[in-house]
């Protein structure tokens, strides 16, 4: 047998070692550092996120002042300086005007040498379980699509027929009874139509991905909009200028956003509807993507935002399912279709809805400068 000898590394030799604070700002998760009477002492980069403040202005500030009194995370916290152990809690709501409503995990522990001190880390379960349903979305997407090549063939083409004899039924009727065959042509058009957006869902297709400017996608989404269905409604944009490109096919994001807008110009009121389109860079975001081992970073996010009621809280689960829709007129394969150009992206889709807005969340990853799909 041979061992190898590995020989332990002079701290001194380290060229740029890290402190704590590097370490703790990397993590996704939230960290919070009280002291004996409730006052922060520390916050990560993401606790600055989470409680959408700066660490300026949150260091020396009483947690009870940030969160409602009644929070649960309170008696996790009194659990952990009580018995001197680390306390967990899993699905707990957090929720304020100010940072509206989070599903998280709660991990609480009081640090061996300093008992007064309670240590709080947050970890999100609202991207999980998104991540989650991104396989389910994928494999509807797949089932519509064995569906429509079998509706091509066994049901659009006789309905070719049907509105042909259609039209050539016309010539001869009086006008009462045109009123009855254009009711047929239109209904064959809408069906043909359905099965056309059912083909969208196709996995063959090869899509040539490259560097994609995302505001000159949105600001085109933005004009169609604005020119035509949401002439009735307030569209806002919110960009950040220092955004990178986004690796993706341009004819295939404008689609998303076209559709994510449409939806919400739909949902809102013509009195005071009002859309908004931001952009942001989500640092240190990172996930292990269907089908891969490696850590793709998603630090573009792209959000559309509307002041509508939202989605039925029924619903809620499925939306991104095939067939699922809460429009009486609708065909539940818009979602569908969005939610499975996001994850042919190597994406992240989520809907919230906090402070009566409702918001559809896109998180991608940036354009290298090498990369072709």
């Amino acid at each position: 047998m041979c061992l190898k000898v590995v020989k332990p590394v002079d701290t001194g030799e380290l060229r740029n070692p890290l402190n704590t604070d590097q370490i703790l700002n990397a993590l996704t998760a939230t960290v919070i550092a009280i002291d004996e009477f409730g006052v922060i002492q520390y916050v990560n980069s993401a606790g600055e996120q989470f409680l959408r403040n700066s660490v300026g202005n949150l260091l020396g500030v009483s947690l009870n002042s940030l969160l409602p009194n009644d929070s649960p995370l309170f008696a996790l916290i009194h659990q952990a300086r009580n018995h001197q152990q680390a306390v967990s809690e899993y699905g707990i709501n957090i929720e304020t005007p100010r940072i509206g409503r989070h599903l998280v995990n709660v991990h609480t522990t009081v640090p061996p040498d300093s008992a007064s001190y309670v240590i709080i880390t947050l970890i999100s379960r609202s991207i999980a379980k998104k991540i989650d349903r991104q396989l389910s979305h994928l494999g509807g997407a797949r089932s519509i699509n064995a569906m429509a090549s079998l509706l091509a063939h066994e049901v659009k083409n006789p309905l070719s027929g049907i509105r042909g004899a259609a039209q050539l039924l016309e010539e001869g009727l009086d006008d009462n009874s045109r009123i009855l065959t254009k009711l047929i042509r239109d209904e064959v058009d809408r069906i043909c139509e359905l099965v056309d957006r059912m083909g969208l869902f196709s996995q063959n297709s090869i899509v040539q991905r490259e560097g994609v400017n995302i505001h000159q996608v949105l600001d085109h989404v933005h004009q169609l909009a604005c020119n035509g269905f949401g002439k009735h409604v307030r569209i806002m944009t919110r960009f950040d200028p220092s955004l990178p490109l986004v690796l993706g096919d341009r004819d295939q994001l404008v689609q998303v956003f076209l559709n994510l807008v449409k939806n919400a110009v739909e949902a809102v009121s013509p009195e005071d509807g009002e859309v908004i389109l931001e952009t942001a860079y989500s640092h240190g975001f990172r996930i292990i993507s269907p089908g891969s081992l490696e850590r793709v970073q998603l630090p573009l996010m792209i959000s559309v935002t509307d002041n509508g009621p939202g989605v039925n809280e029924e619903l809620q689960p499925y939306l991104f399912d095939p067939f699922v829709t809460n429009k009486p007129d609708g065909s539940g394969l818009g979602l569908a279709l969005v939610a499975q150009i996001v994850q042919g992206h190597g994406g992240i889709i989520e809907y919230d809805h906090e402070s009566k807005r409702t918001v559809f969340k896109i998180l991608l990853p940036m354009f290298l400068g090498t990369e072709t799909a």
